[in-house]
């Protein structure tokens, strides 16, 4: 096979991206340093006037059940801010999240938004907690909480929109669709399989953790009929893991099946006579909006995201196109070129 593809350009003007993640970076820094000294100072300057435990949990209204020491319920309120600062930190300095608009706005919404939640969560117990004497009289108004979740969700969606920056440029099409020429009376089939690792590994950790918590719960360590519930839900959820982790795509006379899981079962389908052309690209979770089947709006295409690099992209003669993460990619376009050329001659 001679055909070869041509790479779609997809990068930014010189300068352009490095200039954005460094603003990016520098805001990311001024912004949690802020936060991280209010986190730490109000709590502190008020201190004296906090009963020691202080309450953190409420039910039943705004009755409190639940205490921690007053260095235990600080240190949470850093981790709970922290953690998410440094996660943000580290994807900007990767670049990844900053390259796609729909990424950005997640990468600016979180920023901004999940600071927001922890300062209302301490804004909120330290509000509780002030002058009460005894953390069973720290009283908390309901609508505390729906004020802080609704502050954070609007701060959030407000800083994704004026973090989103320019639009993304659609990838060029390639000139000429890489094609196979098949002999007269000759069959091919194409086969490549993909994996994501850590899919595979989160799946059997939490297939595990519900095999163990099964058996705990059958020999009574765990009681009540509720404790089932948690081990249905992480078995099902570690076998749809392990289903979408692994996929086998398969090119033949018949057109495209892509198969899920060990066993390659179940499997989707697109016939020869319904694809219009094939192709192969190079995409990046943060351009198609992440891991996993993802389709973003206006665009016509589902892509089924498990690893960066190459893609089979197929489009339908409908119009609609489909892209699965794939090795080899550029022979598998080629052969199932060749199929659906065939296909429409022997319609026409």
């Amino acid at each position: 096979m001679t055909a070869s593809a041509s790479r779609p350009s997809t990068s930014a003007p010189p300068g352009g991206r490095a200039s954005s993640r460094g603003a990016a970076l520098t805001v990311a820094a001024l912004w949690g340093a802020l936060v991280t000294a209010v986190l730490v100072a109000v709590p502190l300057v008020l201190r004296d006037r906090l009963p020691e435990p202080v309450a953190v949990h409420w039910s039943g209204g705004s009755v409190p059940d639940r205490s921690m020491s007053f260095v235990g319920d600080l240190a949470t309120g850093l981790a709970l801010w922290g953690v998410a600062w440094a996660f943000l930190v580290g994807a900007a300095l990767h670049g990844a999240a900053l390259r796609a608009r729909p990424t950005r706005v997640h990468w600016w919404g979180f920023l901004f938004g999940w600071a927001v939640f922890a300062l209302g969560v301490q804004g909120s117990t330290l509000l509780a907690n002030l002058d009460a004497g005894h953390w069973r009289r720290a009283l908390l108004p309901g609508w505390t909480v729906l004020a802080v979740l609704g502050a954070a969700v609007a701060v959030g969606v407000l800083a994704g929109w004026l973090g989103r920056g320019e639009p993304d440029r659609a990838p060029e099409r390639p000139e000429e669709a890489p094609r196979l020429r098949l002999r007269p009376g000759r069959r091919a089939v194409w086969v490549s399989r993909t994996s994501n690792p850590w899919l595979l590994a989160l799946s059997a950790v939490a297939l595990s953790a519900a095999a163990g918590a099964a058996v705990l719960t059958a020999v009574g360590a765990l009681d009540g009929s509720a404790a089932w519930i948690p081990v249905v839900v992480a078995a099902l959820t570690a076998l749809l893991g392990l289903a979408t982790a692994t996929v086998q795509v398969r090119v033949d006379s018949d057109g495209l099946r892509i198969g899920f899981g060990p066993l390659a079962r179940p499997a989707y389908r697109v016939p020869a006579a319904a694809i219009e052309s094939a192709r192969v690209e190079r995409a990046v979770p943060g351009r198609v909006g992440g891991w996993g089947l993802r389709s973003l709006p206006g665009t016509g295409r589902v892509t089924l995201m498990l690893r960066g690099g190459e893609h089979l992209v197929v489009r339908r003669t409908t119009g609609g196109e489909f892209a699965v993460s794939t090795d080899d990619a550029e022979r598998g376009a080629a052969l199932l070129n060749a199929y659906a050329a065939e296909s429409a001659a022997l319609r026409s």
